[in-house]
């Protein structure tokens, strides 16, 4: 049986994963909630997605979802048992470039990381891209209240 998720998303209570996919042999739309068990506010979300994605039951279903997905999901499921709301959540999942990095927790700052690195991927130009250019030089403005800084008076390294 071949099967193609349209949507997924999260149920809350009892926490499940919603599954709607479309059959490719009967070309029809279904739904599927797959509950989502022993799981707490201290589970490992890529563990728990991994888990849900090799379960026998499922994993013909989950096929076409990606395990990044699978764990964002989980990690809203988690919010919810530590009291935050599906706004909070979803936020925290968002990058903000004035946040402090050192003040998040291990596993929070991996999921931010992981953000980074997604967005850097997706915006790197590559030397296969109609538009890439090798040697790009730019002449920043030279503002006039520039600061300077004591390294920058440093007449040792002059030849």
């Amino acid at each position: 049986m071949s099967s193609v998720a349209t949507q997924v998303g999260v149920r809350f209570n009892p926490p499940a994963i919603v599954l709607i996919y479309e059959n490719e042999a009967t070309k029809k739309t279904r739904k599927r909630v797959m509950p989502v068990r022993n799981f707490s506010k201290f589970s490992d979300c890529s563990k728990a997605a991994e888990r849900l994605k090799n379960t026998v039951r499922h994993s013909a279903y989950l096929q076409s979802v990606s395990m990044k997905q699978l764990e964002r999901l989980h990690v809203i499921l988690r919010d919810r048992l530590l009291g935050r709301s599906l706004e909070q959540s979803l936020a925290s999942l968002d990058l903000d470039p004035n946040e402090d990095l050192n003040k998040l927790s291990d596993e929070e700052l991996a999921r931010k990381k992981a953000k980074m690195d997604e967005l850097f991927e997706r915006n790197r130009k590559k030397k296969d891209d109609p538009d890439f250019m090798y040697d790009i030089e730019v002449e920043f403005p030279v503002e006039d209240c520039a600061e300077s800084c004591s390294w920058d008076d440093d007449d040792s390294e002059k030849l």
